[in-house]
């Protein structure tokens, strides 16, 4: 039910808060802790769903290359070697 937690822990561990909290509080205090878990996990949906959304943002940008721009390769942004005879015959000297 409860991962490990069997049904005589539950059992104790209600025994116990009935102790501790009396049975006047314990009603409010598992209205509490219902409220508390239910905005926790409502958190962590929406912190999972803006982590998605913004990985498939990221995704979507590497994929597609921004309007007005050409993807650069590897040749397009290394200038070729310019060898030593075509560097002189460039610069007019000999």
């Amino acid at each position: 039910m409860f991962g490990s937690i069997g049904m005589s822990e539950l059992l104790i561990i209600f025994v116990i808060a009935l102790v501790v909290f009396g049975p006047r509080k314990l009603p409010e205090l598992g209205r509490s802790l219902g409220k508390s878990l239910g905005e926790f996990k409502r958190a962590s949906n929406d912190l999972r769903n803006t982590l998605e959304e913004e990985i498939h943002v990221e995704d979507q940008g590497k994929r597609e290359p921004q309007a007005g721009t050409a993807p650069v390769t590897a040749a397009a942004a290394v200038p070729a070697p310019v060898a030593d005879d075509q560097q002189h015959d460039q610069s007019g000297t000999v």
